[in-house]
């Protein structure tokens, strides 16, 4: 298995406790009025913390689609979240997982500065497919500046 890490900045100007909120702690409620094609999100196994799977369902190209997400850790404490995708349509042939590891910290003018390391394990001795790449970063990059934007469209959220 080869294991091959990317990582990538961003700042919004939400502030790091309420991004944090949404995208991990509330993130089963806003995601989806977030984005129209988040259709649903069920815990398949556990209670929500280390360990728990969910399976979220989604539309895309206007087929239903889905992937599982296991979350790896929680770390409230410090704007930390750890999770894995380990099944489903979101997950190439050629990959065993996908993990994201993401921590928030203060930013310029009260916003936040995020930090996200992505590691693909793959099977056996095969690459990561460079257009699988642009398309997850790009989903990734859309899921992020949606749930900012619905922030920052209802600035009573917190």
């Amino acid at each position: 298995m080869g294991v091959f890490t990317f990582e990538d900045e961003i700042n919004s100007p939400v502030a790091p406790a309420t991004l944090y909120k949404a995208l991990v702690t509330d993130a089963d409620n806003v995601i989806p009025k977030a984005l129209d094609s988040f259709k649903s999100v069920e815990n398949v196994e556990g209670n929500g913390g280390p360990g728990t799977i969910k399976k979220i369902t989604f539309l895309e190209d206007g087929e239903t689609k889905f992937v599982l997400h296991k979350i790896e850790a929680i770390d409230e404490a410090n704007l930390g979240y750890s999770y894995s995708v380990v099944g489903g349509d979101g997950l190439p042939d050629t990959v065993e997982k996908i993990t994201f590891e993401c921590k928030l910290a203060a930013g310029a003018n009260g916003g936040s500065a995020g930090k996200l390391t992505v590691k693909y394990q793959t099977k056996g001795d095969a690459q990561p497919n460079q257009d699988d790449l642009k398309i997850g970063k790009a989903k990734s990059d859309a899921l992020f500046k949606a749930v900012e934007a619905y922030l920052l469209a209802h600035p009573d959220y917190n």
